[in-house]
C-alpha cells in the first residue's frame, strides 16, 4: 500500500503546526448573510437565523418570485445564490449574471456573458471586495470563460485578465485550448487570491485539473499546483508511466472547495483521471485524483493529502466541496475536515496533520479481468462515520412494485456482476451502487457547528455499466460522410447518447430525429461550446466533425471521403497510447418498465450523522411520485440534485426532487414540518439568510434534469411580518 506521508511533506506539516502556536484566536463566525457558494467558506451551508422555527415554519408564504424571463428549454438552475449588504446575485438558465433586492426582488442590473454562445452549468459563484468596500466583485464562470463583474452596476471590469475574464484553458503548463473546461462551481477566494477549479473531459483528450491561483484584481496567475504530478514533484512516483503527465486529463476539483480562514489553509477535492473507466493507459495509484488535498492558500504548496479512492476505474469522483467544523472526541475539541463520497462515506481528519479521526481500512477489492488493466488491490473503507447511502444490492432489494416487474428486473439483475463496492469494468458488465451521480453528490452537506450533526440527501438507485472493445480503434474509409460521421459517432458520442441515437435517460437525451429540433449551424455551435452536461468537442478535427453532422441529422453526403484503394469499408489502425482498448457502453440507470427505479424504495433519502461519534441518527424519504401514493406507494422518495442547508432555528431546508417541492424537516428527528410546490424542481441548494430580523429561504426552480419541466424563477420565502 501506497504511503501517504514522505519526509518533506512530514516537514512541512510539522511547519505548519507550529505556525499554528502564533496564530490569533479564530473570531467569532458569521453566518446571517450567504457570501459563499456554501454560505461561507468553512463550506457548512448553515444559517445562524432564528426567524423561522419548528413552531412557525409552517407559516412559510412567498416573499417574492424574480423571473430571469430566459427561454426554458432543456435548461436548469442550479445555482446556489449569493448574498451581501441586501443585495441577492445569481445566474440566469441562459447563464446571465444578476442583482435583486434581496428583501423584494426588484432587479437591479442584468450582465450578459461576452461570449454569446455561453452554454453550461454554473452551481456558484464568488463575491470579493475590497478594504475600502469602494471596489466590489462578482467572479464566475460561463464554460471556460472567467469574468469578474463590478458588482455595484454589472459591467465587465476591463482591467481583470483579457479586458475582463480569464479563459481557464490557458496557464495549465501545457497547450489545452482546444479542449472542454467550465467553472461550474465557484472559485475560494483568499485575501486578493483567486483560487479555480474546473470541470474537464472525461475522455482520452481531457485537460489535467491543475489547481491554480489569480490575481484577483489583474487576472494574472499567481501559483500552479500540478494535481497530476509533473517529474520532480510529490506524487510522481505513484504513476508508473512516467510520461502520464503529458497526456492524462482529470485529477480535477469540479465540485468546490473549502478554506480555513485563518490558517490560510485551502481544502480540495478532486475526481478521477481519464478516460474513466479503463485505465491500463494509466496505472499506479494515481495522485492525487480522487483526493481530498490541503494547500497552503497563499502559495499552492503541499501540505498533506488523502486519496479516497486508488487508481479510480468507477467514476468514483468526490462529489462535493468538504466541510470545516469543530468535533468533539474523547475529551477534546479538534478542527476537521469531513469529506462525502459517491460510494456513501464520510471521510474526517484532522485540519493541520490530516490524521483520520476514526479508523480506515484497506479492503481487499476483486482484480481486474479486462486485458491491461490492473485494479489497485485494496480501497480504504472508513470504520466511522457509518454510511449516510444503502452500501447493499442484493437480488432481494430489486423492485417489486408489481409481480411482473419484479421478474424483468430480475432478469436484467442476474446479467450483471455484483455484490462488491469495487467490481472492475468489464465485458460481462456490473453494477456500481450508489450509482455514479451518488450517494454524495454535487448538493453538498450541511453541517450544524453547535451540534456538529450533518445533513445529507442521496439518490439510492443502481447504475449498470459495460465495456466492448473500442471503438475509436476502428475507422471508416472509401466510403461516403454520412458512413464515416457514424464511425465518429460511435467513438465519440454513443457512450452517452446510445448506440442506435435512442439516449440513455433524462441526462443523455435521444437524438432521433434531431433535424427536426436543429440545423447545421446550431449542431456545430453545440459541439463547439457544449451544452448543460455536454462538453465541447473544439478538439474534433473537421474531417470528423462535418461527417457526424451530416450522420446525425441525415444530410445528403457532400462528397465521397477519399478512397483507400483496395481496402473498403473498416480498417483498423494502430493502437495509440492514448486510444484505450476498451470504452464503456454509457451511463446506465437501472429503471423499471415504468420509468421507476429498480430497487425497492426509499430512493431518495435525507440522512442525519453525528460527526463526534459517527452514527447515522436518522433516514427519512426525500420525495415521493403522486400516481405512486395513489397506489399506496407514499414516501418512495426521489431520484434528487442539489443540497440542505441547516439553521440554528431548528430546520433543514431542502429542495432537489422530481416532485417540484421544497421541503422543511425537524433537524433533530426528520419529522416533516412544511413543504410547498415550485414552479418547476429546484435541483439545487437554497440560501438562507436574515435581513432586519426576518430570514429568507430562496430556492432556484430550474428543473430541467430527470426529464423535467425547465423553469426560469428564483422563489424567495418568508414568515409574515408579524413573526419578525
Amino acid at each position: 500500500m501506497m504511503k501517504r506521508f514522505l519526509w518533506p511533506a512530514l516537514v512541512l506539516i510539522a511547519l505548519v503546526a507550529i505556525s499554528m502556536i502564533i496564530v490569533a484566536p479564530p473570531t467569532k463566525k458569521e453566518y446571517s448573510s450567504w457570501t459563499t457558494m456554501t454560505g461561507s467558506n468553512d463550506g457548512i451551508r448553515y444559517s445562524s437565523g432564528e426567524n423561522i422555527t419548528k413552531k412557525n415554519v409552517g407559516q412559510l408564504e412567498v416573499a417574492w418570485v424574480y423571473d430571469t424571463h430566459d427561454e426554458a428549454q432543456r435548461t436548469t438552475i442550479p445555482t446556489t445564490p449569493l448574498m451581501l449588504d441586501g443585495v441577492l446575485y445569481g445566474v440566469s438558465p441562459q447563464l446571465n449574471l444578476f442583482a435583486i433586492d434581496a428583501v423584494t426582488g426588484a432587479e437591479k442590473w442584468v450582465f450578459k456573458p461576452l461570449d454569446p454562445n455561453a452554454r453550461g452549468s454554473v452551481r456558484g459563484i464568488s463575491y470579493w471586495q475590497s478594504e475600502s468596500g469602494k471596489d466590489k466583485r462578482i467572479i464566475y464562470s460561463t464554460g471556460p470563460y472567467l469574468y469578474a463583474v463590478n458588482a455595484f452596476d454589472g459591467k465587465v471590469i476591463k482591467s481583470f485578465g483579457k479586458g475582463g475574464f480569464i479563459d481557464l484553458r490557458e496557464n495549465l503548463d501545457g497547450d489545452f485550448e482546444n479542449t472542454s473546461a467550465a467553472g461550474n462551481a465557484a472559485p475560494i477566494i483568499y485575501k486578493n487570491l483567486l483560487i479555480t477549479s474546473m470541470r474537464v473531459g472525461e475522455e482520452n483528450d481531457a485537460a489535467p485539473g491543475h489547481i491554480r491561483a489569480f490575481d484577483i484584481l489583474s487576472g494574472e496567475r499567481k501559483w500552479i499546483f500540478h494535481t497530476i504530478p509533473h517529474p520532480g514533484e510529490f506524487g510522481y512516483e505513484t504513476w508508473e508511466d512516467k510520461d502520464a503527465w503529458k497526456r492524462v486529463g482529470g485529477a480535477n476539483n469540479w465540485a468546490g472547495m473549502a478554506l480555513d480562514e485563518e490558517r490560510g489553509i485551502v481544502y480540495v477535492p478532486t475526481g478521477s483521471a481519464t478516460p474513466d473507466f479503463y485505465g491500463a493507459n494509466r496505472l499506479g495509484s494515481n495522485l492525487f485524483a480522487n483526493s481530498l488535498i490541503a494547500l497552503d492558500a497563499a502559495t499552492g504548496k503541499y501540505i498533506w493529502h488523502y486519496q479516497v479512492v486508488h487508481h479510480d476505474i468507477w467514476d468514483r469522483d468526490l462529489p462535493a466541496n468538504p466541510n470545516l467544523l469543530t468535533i468533539k472526541k474523547d475529551g477534546k475539541s479538534i478542527d476537521v475536515v469531513a469529506q462525502i463520497t459517491k460510494h456513501g462515506y464520510i471521510f474526517m481528519f484532522d485540519r493541520v496533520t490530516g490524521e483520520s479521526i476514526f479508523p480506515i481500512n484497506e479492503v481487499p477489492v476483486p482484480p481486474s479481468d479486462l486485458p491491461g488493466e490492473v485494479a489497485w488491490p485494496t480501497q480504504p473503507i472508513p470504520v466511522l462515520p457509518e454510511p449516510f447511502a444503502r452500501q447493499k444490492f442484493g437480488p432481494e432489494d430489486v423492485s417489486d412494485r408489481t409481480s411482473e416487474i419484479q421478474r424483468d428486473l430480475l432478469n436484467q439483475y442476474y446479467k450483471y456482476r455484483n455484490g462488491n463496492l469495487f467490481i472492475p469494468p468489464s465485458l460481462q458488465g456490473g453494477f456500481t451502487f450508489p450509482g455514479f451521480d451518488g450517494g454524495g453528490e454535487w448538493g453538498g452537506s450541511a453541517v450544524d457547528p453547535e451540534t456538529e450533526i450533518m445533513y445529507i440527501n442521496t439518490t439510492e438507485l443502481p447504475w449498470w455499466t459495460q465495456m466492448v472493445p473500442n471503438p475509436a480503434l476502428n475507422r471508416v474509409v472509401g466510403t461516403t460522410f454520412k458512413e464515416v460521421g457514424k464511425s465518429v459517432y460511435a467513438k465519440s458520442c454513443a457512450s452517452c447518447h446510445g448506440a442506435e441515437l435512442e439516449g440513455i435517460g433524462a441526462a443523455f437525451p435521444s437524438l432521433v430525429n434531431l433535424n427536426k429540433k436543429y440545423n447545421e449551424q446550431e449542431v456545430r455551435l453545440i459541439l463547439d461550446n457544449g451544452r448543460n452536461m455536454m462538453p465541447a468537442f473544439k478538439s474534433m478535427p473537421e474531417s470528423e466533425k462535418a461527417p457526424l453532422i451530416t450522420f446525425l441529422l441525415d444530410l445528403e453526403d457532400k462528397e465521397a471521403m477519399p478512397a483507400n484503394p483496395g481496402r473498403p469499408g473498416v480498417e483498423r489502425i494502430p493502437a495509440r497510447d492514448i486510444v484505450p482498448a476498451f470504452s464503456m457502453t454509457g451511463y446506465h440507470r437501472f429503471m423499471d418498465s415504468d420509468g421507476y427505479p429498480g430497487i425497492k424504495p426509499p430512493w431518495g433519502t435525507l440522512n442525519a450523522v453525528n460527526l463526534n461519534t459517527g452514527k447515522l441518527l436518522w433516514k427519512v424519504p426525500l420525495g415521493e411520485f403522486e400516481e405512486l401514493k395513489e397506489q399506496g406507494l407514499a414516501n418512495s422518495g426521489t431520484q434528487v440534485y442539489g443540497g440542505p442547508v441547516v439553521t440554528k432555528g431548528g430546520v433543514v431546508f431542502v429542495a432537489s426532487t422530481e416532485d417540484e417541492k421544497i421541503r422543511a424537516f425537524d433537524k433533530d428527528n426528520g419529522a416533516l414540518l412544511w413543504e410547498a410546490k415550485l414552479p418547476a424542481a429546484g435541483f439545487a441548494t437554497p440560501a438562507v439568510y436574515t435581513i432586519n430580523k426576518k430570514q429568507y429561504v430562496v430556492i432556484a426552480a430550474g428543473g430541467g434534469k430527470l426529464g423535467a419541466k425547465s423553469g426560469t424563477q428564483y422563489n424567495a420565502f418568508a414568515l409574515p411580518d408579524k413573526f419578525k
